[in-house]
């Protein structure tokens, strides 16, 4: 079984513009991403695919795989996609450009979901983590999930699901975190589906998995590091580092 990484990387970010190409410790973000995700060993090739001449540079000056996309892309998916479309491989993994502290564990995890009889079934993964702060439970830019007894997905929502209607149970809250696995032709098959009605209203790219009746293998882990997302988040990043 072949087994590649792909790292959409954007230059461009509403949030925080050239995020990947700022400076953490004595390399830049993506750098981190794409070094550590090589590190893990977990796989025969990773790529940064990208629509920047500046990101596609970095990477490739310094040894690295580096991709630019032909088409202008409004998902990292629909970015992978067209990368891997003539590739032999039969798992694909997005890991996020902005995770600048990829560990092998949470990965390792994720791929074993595809092994053994119960992983033949499953088609796509994805990891999450437990929520325990309600302010982060309540706030819509946290992407909660809910699942069934096997861990698979039931549905995806910036609302607090599920909702505690009854006080005296203890729930549990998972935050989704978009690290992906996907078997190539799944992948495929997601990029050529149109925009479904649930995606669109959450702002959620995973549900159209779930529109199209494609449950998600949701992966629990406890560590993904810090997420650059903020001026702040980079601050935070480099005192991690040290």
């Amino acid at each position: 079984m072949k087994i590649a990484a792909f790292i959409p990387a954007r230059y461009a970010a509403s949030r925080f513009p050239a995020k990947l190409m700022q400076e953490l410790g004595d390399k830049t973000v993506i750098r981190h991403t794409y070094e550590n995700t090589v590190a893990t060993g977990l796989f025969d090739d990773v790529y940064v695919v990208t629509d920047s001449d500046i990101i596609f540079n970095e990477i490739s000056a310094h040894g690295g795989k580096a991709i630019m996309s032909i088409k202008t892309h409004e998902s990292g998916s629909d970015r992978i996609a067209e990368a891997a479309a003539n590739m032999d491989i039969d798992i694909i993994v997005n890991v996020q450009g902005d995770e600048p502290f990829v560990q092998r564990e949470p990965l390792e995890k994720l791929l074993a979901s595809f092994t053994g009889i119960d992983g033949a079934s499953v088609k796509v993964a994805s990891l999450m983590q437990v929520l325990k702060d309600s302010t982060l439970i309540e706030d819509p830019n946290y992407v909660k999930v809910a699942v069934d007894r096997n861990m698979n997905s039931l549905f995806f929502s910036r609302s607090v699901i599920p909702y505690p209607r009854n006080t005296e149970l203890a729930t549990t809250y998972y935050e989704h975190i978009g690290v992906y696995a996907f078997r190539k032709e799944s992948l495929m098959q997601f990029t050529n589906w149109p925009v479904t009605p649930l995606e669109a209203a959450e702002k959620i790219e995973c549900l159209r998995y779930l529109e199209y009746g494609i449950p998600l293998r949701m992966v629990v882990t406890t560590y993904m590091g810090v997420e650059i997302d903020t001026p702040a988040d980079l601050i935070k990043a480099a005192k991690l580092l040290k």
